[in-house]
């Protein structure tokens, strides 16, 4: 009796035949753009070998015909390429080799598809791995970033479910945007909707956009993907309440998490001042974060589950940090495009394992602290000295990396007019062994969604790993 592994071509496809599409077209912007050709920073070029982004919210039934969704959907969806039209531009090289977002207005994809097998309860589960047909509610499946130059930049997917839900799905070049250039414009799109007047995104090249640094490509061929996208996984969703994301963080700063607010009489314990704002800010720097904190639990419950690395080896802990604020001068809040580096922290598997959740978080800590404009000047320097497209995966089979944001708007800034969305999902793209990313819990208040992506048998452990679970919600 042959199996069939969740993320195989034939599971694949089995779980694309539920979803049945209905109509496609071209939106293009209502308005013509003038901005012309916005060149890939030093940060957009190496996401040419990345797949698109694939993000997507699911929604409990919308109280309007599905006819009338549609064209609401198509016709904000015009209005928000205006506010943003290199999404629907193409991707075009230079007779230099330079690289740039050509705004040309060719548009986007939109489809409306159907999936009457399906119902909402059966695609968010409560303590199980993500169903596999959740993946083919997403368009460009497989498509890497370079493909942009042939293909939209972006296509998006509104499928109707059986119980009347309905899930929208995008793909988005991740050339062109990063987490925080794709949920501005997701945002925009739904403030459209609901007949809102969002402000358009700075599109100043002013993140490194002076580089004279060119990535080529032999024969025009265009980048590979870096990992192998047909290995076997699982992928779970963990739920981490704001009381238990607390409890980490006080752990990993001895217990001291909830020191240093201005006017906290419990500061001067801790050597601070109360009434000196400077000092309890330094403190506040000092202190290891929430999202620190979770990241070195989820390092060290993960490496104790990989039951095949020896103590010796090395581990490596990702991190993808936004650096608009981070460098100087600083580069605009909803500058558009790629402003984002990784942050890696490497140790032996016997010190992540074997020492407490305070070093490991430590670590990551003093990382992401000095991670400033020196440092960021620094990586710039070593990529233009040899472009590359960013080695995204796995090798070693000792790594874990962090994408997207907990601080992400996908749920109060996504309201198109009919209610919150009831979760957040993405699709196959970008995902291997040891991929992990960061969701806000949709009841807010700090609560945390991990979606973690595992070689079955790490998953099969982790599942069993007591001190893991006892800080997962379901």
């Amino acid at each position: 009796m042959s199996s069939i592994t969740p993320n195989s071509s034939a599971f694949a496809a089995a779980a694309a035949a539920a979803v049945t599409i209905v109509s496609k077209c071209t939106v293009c912007p209502d308005s013509d753009s003038s901005l012309g050709g916005l060149p890939l920073s030093v940060s957009d070029l190496p996401m040419l070998s990345c797949h698109y982004i694939q993000k997507g919210l699911f929604f409990p039934s919308p109280q309007m015909p599905i006819a009338s969704l549609v064209s609401l959907l198509t016709s904000s969806l015009s209005g928000a390429l205006s506010l943003f039209p290199p999404l629907a531009g193409r991707l075009s090289t230079l007779p230099d080799g330079r690289i740039l977002v050509s705004c040309n207005d060719a548009g986007v994809e939109f489809a409306y598809a159907t999936a009457y097998s399906l119902t909402l309860p059966d695609l968010l589960p409560p303590s199980s791995d993500v169903p596999a047909a959740v993946k083919s509610l997403f368009p460009l499946d497989g498509a890497i970033s370079f493909h942009g130059h042939f293909r939209p930049l972006a296509s998006f997917q509104l499928t109707e479910l059986a119980d009347g839900a309905v899930f929208l799905g995008a793909a988005v070049n991740h050339a062109v945007v990063d987490g925080t250039s794709f949920w501005n414009f997701f945002n925009a799109w739904a403030e459209l909707c609901r007949r809102g007047s969002p402000s358009p995104p700075d599109f100043r090249r002013n993140y490194f956009g002076d580089s004279k640094a060119v990535l080529r490509f032999p024969g025009g061929r265009g980048p590979e993907v870096t990992f192998p996208v047909d290995a076997p996984l699982r992928e779970r969703i963990f739920r981490l309440s704001r009381e238990a994301i607390f409890e980490l963080k006080s752990r990993a700063n001895d217990g001291f998490a909830n020191v240093a607010a201005v006017g906290d009489p419990n500061a001067e314990i801790y050597g601070k001042q109360v009434h000196d704002p400077k000092a309890v800010m330094a403190y506040k720097e000092e202190q290891i974060s929430s999202f620190q904190s979770l990241c070195a639990h989820v390092w060290r419950s993960v490496t104790r589950a990989r039951k095949q690395l020896p103590p010796e080896a090395m581990t490596t802990f990702r991190m993808a940090v936004n650096c608009r604020h981070r460098v100087e001068p600083q580069v605009a809040p909803d500058y558009f495009g790629n402003a984002i580096q990784s942050i890696p922290t490497t140790a032996a598997v016997r010190e992540v394992v074997g020492r407490d959740l305070r070093w490991a978080a430590g670590l990551l800590h003093r990382n992401v602290a000095s991670h400033g404009n020196e440092t960021i000047r620094r990586g710039v320097a070593v990529w233009e000295a040899a472009p590359r497209c960013f080695p995204l995966g796995n090798p070693d089979g000792a790594g874990l990396t962090m994408g997207s944001s907990h601080r992400f708007p996908m749920y109060e800034g996504n309201d198109f007019g009919w209610g919150l969305p009831a979760a957040v999902r993405s699709g196959r793209a970008n995902k291997f062994d040891g991929k992990m990313s960061a969701f806000p819990g949709r009841e807010g208040g700090g609560s945390v969604e991990l979606e973690v992506c595992l070689a079955p048998e790490t998953m099969e452990a982790l599942l069993r790993d007591e001190e893991f679970m006892s800080y997962v919600t379901e």
